[in-house]
């Protein structure tokens, strides 16, 4: 427990030069704090029947590690700064719920809805979240290496909180994740990192990737109708599938991108 609070004081408190998405080397995944679980799921459902009206179950930094909490409802939980690695949500209800600084690598939140819900500087890597419902949510969290095939990102905001970026620049992270028949329709993707992922049939229509920086991925049937990419960088990404380019706004101010309907 002290490891872990000392990691989150120090994502809370800022570093120099250091984003919390990279935080990873810090962690000693063999711990207790990473391992184990202080909790069970007939504890939690326990202490969610005894709730009161407007009450919330606080479990912030609490220790749930290889639970399984597939299908609950969990909109009245806290779970800021939870360690839920390897723990299985699936279909689970965290509509609304707070994620942020949550660790829960290798995963499963297949199924899941999270709308609306708060994700800074959450840490997904490796995750199952195919099919998972993010729509409307804040969403700068890393989900990198991570399966996200058909998941709904509409509406929801991915970009940079400007004023908070002590820790370095925190923002949707996507390196070598899957986001094949993903949505994101309406998103704030500004400086939205998807590095060497495969978007083929994503629709991303009126989306905004302002300064997105997009290198190496694929975009084969992928829909950018109405998407701002001004100063989207493309540059090594292929997209000679890409779907509607001529109805995209600033096409031509975008980086990397030659090829043209």
């Amino acid at each position: 427990m002290k490891r872990a609070l000392a990691v989150l004081s120090f994502l809370i408190l800022g570093a120099p030069a250091v984003a919390a998405q990279s935080m990873t080397d810090m962690v000693d995944f063999s711990s207790d704090d990473y391992t184990k679980a202080e909790m069970s799921r007939a504890d939690i459902s326990a202490a969610l029947a005894k709730l009161k009206a407007g009450e919330k179950l606080d479990l912030s930094g609490k220790a749930l590690n290889g639970l399984d909490l597939s299908k609950m409802d969990l909109r009245r939980v806290n779970l800021q700064a939870a360690r839920l690695m390897r723990t299985n949500l699936s279909n689970s209800n965290l509509d609304g719920v707070n994620l942020d600084s949550a660790w829960s690598l290798n995963s499963n939140w297949s199924g899941a809805q999270l709308r609306g819900a708060s994700l800074f500087q959450t840490q997904l890597q490796g995750a199952n979240l195919q099919g998972a419902d993010f729509s409307g949510a804040n969403v700068a969290a890393d989900f990198s290496k991570a399966n996200l095939q058909n998941a709904n990102f509409d509406k929801a905001n991915l970009a940079p909180n400007e004023a908070n970026q002590s820790m370095g620049l925190m923002r949707g992270t996507f390196r070598n994740s899957t986001l094949d028949g993903a949505s994101f329709r309406g998103a704030n993707m500004r400086r939205v990192l998807i590095e060497f992922s495969s978007l083929k049939g994503a629709d991303m229509t009126d989306a905004n990737l302002d300064d997105a920086e997009l290198g190496g991925s694929n975009f084969d049937g992928a829909d950018v109708k109405g998407a701002n990419l001004l100063d989207a960088d493309f540059t090594s990404a292929n997209v000679n599938g890409i779907k509607n380019l001529k109805q995209a706004r600033n096409a031509d101010k975008a980086k990397g991108l030659a090829v043209v309907e």
